[in-house]
């Protein structure tokens, strides 16, 4: 009997806390996929006190057993992903057994980097805070038709193929100030792409089809967050590529009426790194002692996060676009200690009250806040306080979905399941 693929991804402005969930939940699924993005992601796992931080490959890896695949949505730097090999491999991970390559997903060369540096540079005051890691200019090769995908390491006139791509984007270049180069970064990709050749490729549709059919599981792993989405996020602050439920079916090659369970991510508050609007931020000394707290610091920039409260429109518009039928919220632990929390219940906008989101955020947008009890602190291995109950409650009954899984610190073991039995 064929089996159904479930959905992870982000519901915030990405770094939710995607990659524990994922690690939680892993037994579960013999194929863990990931679906869209690159190496922007950093997905950070920590468990036996040693801290793990994933870009590339999905983070069903620390677990025996489970298939790791990278999706034909996802853009790879191959000097990105042996670093990321080797520093797995290093810690005892056997990782080559489990990791797959789709051979569909497209190659981020130097060049690539080099123009997004050049293109974010000429934005000034208007950059939208890329992580300058060339996602964007690859995404633009792929929808220009002209890309180096995984499978072309595989035929005869690769050289060829990605001299024509470097010469391309040398044109580009001359259009933008002079960037300062590596001098060997084409030789360090070179001899990437040779032990990249070493891994296992694949026709990623259908081997998630045999996958399935066979009745195996499948969790379909996202990155960034669905505020970020190239279509329906804060545009023009966003990524490159679908970070919504959507980009999972586009991404893998799995149709739409396979998807059984779409699980949100999503934080107590809220946090964003980069430009953008943000409605509940907050430029003062609590949102300082929530990044402090909260370690608020891109696992893949370094960047300090800005941080602010919950902001339910933003999480209800998440639940819509994704059909979110279950939520999993982290960092319930960072707001302990509190008096009170306040969150977000609608937008003053244009003279009226609303619970929907705008077309534009970043003009006359005035949150309405709700304020409520704080609560002590708390852990997975004791009742959840009941002022951290009521909180829950109110975001269920604001969005119309069960939290079921709560997040009461970093470590793998530091989760609270609620009505478990909606995770089998």
């Amino acid at each position: 009997m064929s089996a159904r693929m479930d959905v992870l991804l982000g519901a915030q402005w990405g770094d939710e806390g995607k990659g524990k969930v994922v690690d939680v939940i892993a037994p579960e699924y013999p194929v863990i996929a990931r679906f869209q993005g690159g190496p922007n992601a950093g997905h950070t796992l920590i468990f036996e006190g040693r801290k793990h931080v994933l870009h590339t490959i999905p983070s069903g890896v620390f677990r025996g057993g489970t298939m790791n695949l990278v999706g034909n949505g996802v853009v790879i730097d191959p000097i990105v992903l042996m670093k990321e090999i080797s520093a797995l491999e290093a810690v005892g991970v056997d990782v080559r057994d489990r990791l797959l390559l789709s051979r569909r997903a497209h190659l981020i060369l130097p060049t690539h980097r080099t123009l997004d540096a050049a293109s974010e540079a000429e934005k000034g005051k208007q950059r939208i805070g890329s992580t300058l890691k060339g996602i964007g200019p690859t995404y633009m090769d792929k929808t220009g038709r002209n890309g180096l995908r995984v499978g072309d390491l595989e035929r005869s006139d690769m050289m060829d193929r990605y001299s024509a791509l470097v010469r391309k984007h040398e044109r580009l270049l001359g259009l933008y100030e002079p960037m300062e180069r590596p001098v060997d970064a084409e030789t360090e990709w070179l001899d990437a792409v040779a032990r990249l050749r070493e891994l296992r490729f694949v026709d990623s549709e259908n081997y998630l089809d045999d996958v399935l059919r066979s009745g195996k599981r499948v969790l379909a792993e996202g990155a960034q967050g669905t505020l970020l989405d190239i279509d329906f996020g804060t545009y023009p602050f966003v990524t490159s590529s679908n970070t919504i439920c959507a980009g999972a079916c586009t991404g893998l090659g799995v149709a739409p009426n396979r998807i059984e369970k779409v699980v949100g991510i999503f934080k107590a508050y809220c946090t964003r790194v980069g430009s953008g609007p943000f409605p509940t931020e907050l430029n003062d000394e609590l949102g300082e002692a929530i990044r402090a707290k909260g370690r608020e610091f891109g696992s893949t920039t370094g960047r300090a996060r800005r941080c602010g409260w919950l902001d339910l429109p933003a999480l209800r518009y998440a639940v819509t676009i994704n059909g979110v039928t279950e939520l999993a919220m982290m960092k319930a632990d960072v707001l302990a200690g509190m008096s009170s929390v306040r969150v977000c219940t609608g937008y003053r906008h244009q003279g009226r009250v609303t619970e929907r989101m705008p077309y534009d955020l970043t003009t006359d947008i005035e949150p309405v806040y709700q304020e409520m009890d704080g609560w002590g602190e708390c852990s997975a291995s004791d009742p959840l306080p009941k002022a951290l109950e009521h909180y829950i409650a109110h975001i269920e009954a604001a969005v119309g979905v069960p939290v079921t899984i709560v997040s009461l610190g970093p470590d793998r073991a530091e989760t609270l399941l609620r009505n478990a039995a909606a995770l089998h």
